[in-house]
């Protein structure tokens, strides 16, 4: 899944056979798709796929194209096309959701720009359930990658660029087995706990479209969004907020919203241009559009009672722009945290409490990547680069052509990586892989 995990770690301490002094070496191949990839690749190890064991790469595409592809030889093993896809292709409709697998390594879940989530069988792509889980998928739009936790796939909601009404942000929760719509959590109307007709609310806007979408506390189950510009009343609205939900998606057990939301709301600032983050101890941290990053404390005591500022601690973005990102974390003592943004890169230690800066750079990135004791972070503007995390000593860049939202993945001695832009309205891609040779 993205993330490496529920909770959106984005960090794996499990050996990838990739190392500083082995990483030069890697070769790659670009595997040509159907469709731009403005997420991240997920991977399962030994599946069965066309009656043989494999080694796979799956991709969703941005119009809903979903690809297996052989991580050994860059083979499209299957390609699943939703219905309708003639008629968005190449459209303002898309999505940039990363798909996700089920534990049980027969399925995997992915997004279409119709609004629903399929489950796909990863034997040939056969489609297994579709469900819807908007009403209004010309407006509202799955931007964010999807989870998967206890049986039940988490899905979230957002608006396209232009922020066009009528639409809300909301948290859709499906069962896996059978892909029936369990619950729905409305980030304005909450009071209403269903499937709504957006234009039945008297209000608009709210997305919930940071790149990890609903981060999940694997102790309690609790979910864990951020909204975007919209209507803050603290009671059934909640915009420009950080929000913790039970697993259930029916009682909100924290919350916050900064002291300016209004100012936020106004000027386009989205409090939830990136997901909150778990540091773990109950530290949660809240990026935006207004280039601080806010480190919180969450419990569940506080429940639906708003809370406006209070923050532990704010610092500045890596170059005070707007974060769109999702950090890699560490936790541990201290727990260790890697963000990027348009304009640079940094990383944070978090011990008593406060966040130290332990380095920085001005090479811009997506969602920083820790695996087998490296960092990997994506330039949008083209190629990756690898740090060492402590010191932040770059080991090595890897080319590779622009992009938008892509991450890369790391594992079994390889690393996959789309590239392009969803903004670019194309039905080809590219994914990167890299071999040791």
């Amino acid at each position: 899944m993205f993330g490496w995990d529920a909770s959106r770690s984005n960090a794996s301490a499990d050996p990838t056979g990739i190392t500083a002094a082995n990483i030069s070496s890697m070769r790659r191949q670009q595997v040509t798709l159907d469709g731009t990839v403005d997420a991240s690749p997920i991977y399962l190890h030994g599946v069965r796929v066309n009656g043989t064991d494999r080694d796979v790469f799956f991709v969703t595409t941005t119009y809903g194209k979903t690809q297996a592809i052989d991580a050994n030889d860059g083979s499209i093993l299957w390609t699943y096309t939703p219905r309708g896809y003639q008629g968005w292709a190449g459209s303002r409709q898309f999505t940039t959701a990363t798909p996700v697998a089920d534990p049980g390594r027969k399925a995997i879940y992915a997004a279409s720009p119709d609004g629903h989530i399929q489950k796909l069988s990863i034997a040939d792509g056969s489609l297994q359930w579709s469900t819807a889980i908007t009403r209004l998928p010309q407006r509202e739009k799955i931007a964010s990658s999807l989870n998967f936790h206890r049986g039940r796939v988490v899905a979230t909601t957002g608006g396209y660029i232009g922020d066009a009404p009528p639409y809300q942000g909301h948290v859709a929760i499906l069962d896996g087995e059978s892909g029936r719509l369990l619950h729905v959590w409305n980030s304005l109307c909450s009071d209403r706990r269903e499937l709504i007709e957006p234009a039945s609310c008297p209000e608009s806007g709210s997305a919930i479209w940071g790149r990890a979408g609903a981060v999940i506390d694997t102790r309690t189950g609790d979910i864990y969004v951020a909204t975007g510009d919209g209507r803050w009343d603290g009671r059934n609205n909640w915009g420009d907020a950080a929000i913790a939900i039970d697993s259930s998606a029916t009682n909100i057990v924290d919350n916050y919203t900064p002291t300016n939301t209004e100012d936020l709301d106004s000027r386009d600032a989205d409090l939830g241009s990136t997901s909150p983050v778990l540091l773990g101890g109950g530290f949660v941290l809240q990026g935006g559009k207004d280039g601080t990053i806010r480190l919180l404390q969450f419990g569940r005591a506080r429940g639906a009672t708003p809370r406006r500022g209070g923050e532990t601690q704010v610092v500045k973005t890596p170059s005070g722009a707007d974060l769109f990102t999702a950090p890699a974390v560490i936790r541990g003592s201290p727990t260790w945290l890697a963000v990027a943004d348009g304009g640079a890169t940094a990383a944070w230690t978090l011990s008593g409490g406060r966040l130290q800066q332990a380095w920085r750079n001005g090479n811009s990135g997506t969602s920083p990547v820790v695996a087998g004791g490296l960092l990997y972070i994506y330039d949008p503007d083209g190629g990756l680069r690898v740090y060492e995390p402590q010191s932040g000593r770059q080991v090595a860049t890897l080319e590779a052509g622009s992009g938008h939202w892509n991450s890369p993945i790391i594992v079994d001695g390889r690393i996959a990586l789309p590239e392009g832009n969803a903004n670019s309205h194309r039905t080809s891609g590219i994914l990167n892989i890299w071999r040791l040779p």
